[in-house]
């Protein structure tokens, strides 16, 4: 059984930064693909970025350019750096792993494993 729990989050105004972190514990972690959505009261849930094993990473458009995606192997560490933030970035952000990783999957019911997530407000 893998655990995942994230920390870091927070509220900002607009323009700020904050970085996310999701430690996991048990199971492969340097063999799982690792992604970062978020959600909002009344939506689905929505890919943010996502690192594989081998490290290549993608973003969701809202994210390119504004958001990092890094992870470190020895640490069972994933991280999201989130840069020049924006109101419509408010949300739940949840980390998750994908065991069965062959391509990143954008979506979240190809992953198996979830955090509990973490509060981001950015205030305009």
């Amino acid at each position: 059984q893998v655990r995942l729990a994230e920390s870091g989050g927070g509220k900002v105004q607009a323009g700020g930064s904050l970085r996310l972190s999701c430690v996991a514990s048990g199971g492969t972690f340097n063999t799982y693909d690792m992604g970062w959505f978020r959600q909002v009261p009344g939506k689905e849930r929505e890919f943010v970025a996502a690192i594989g094993w081998s490290e290549t990473t993608h973003y969701a458009d809202s994210a390119k350019g504004r958001f990092t995606i890094s992870r470190d192997n020895a640490k069972k560490m994933v991280y999201l750096q989130m840069n020049s933030l924006k109101p419509e970035d408010t949300a739940v952000y949840y980390c998750a792993a994908d065991r069965n990783s062959r391509t990143i999957s954008y979506n979240p019911n190809d992953y198996d494993f979830w955090g509990q997530g973490t509060q981001v407000t950015v205030s305009s």
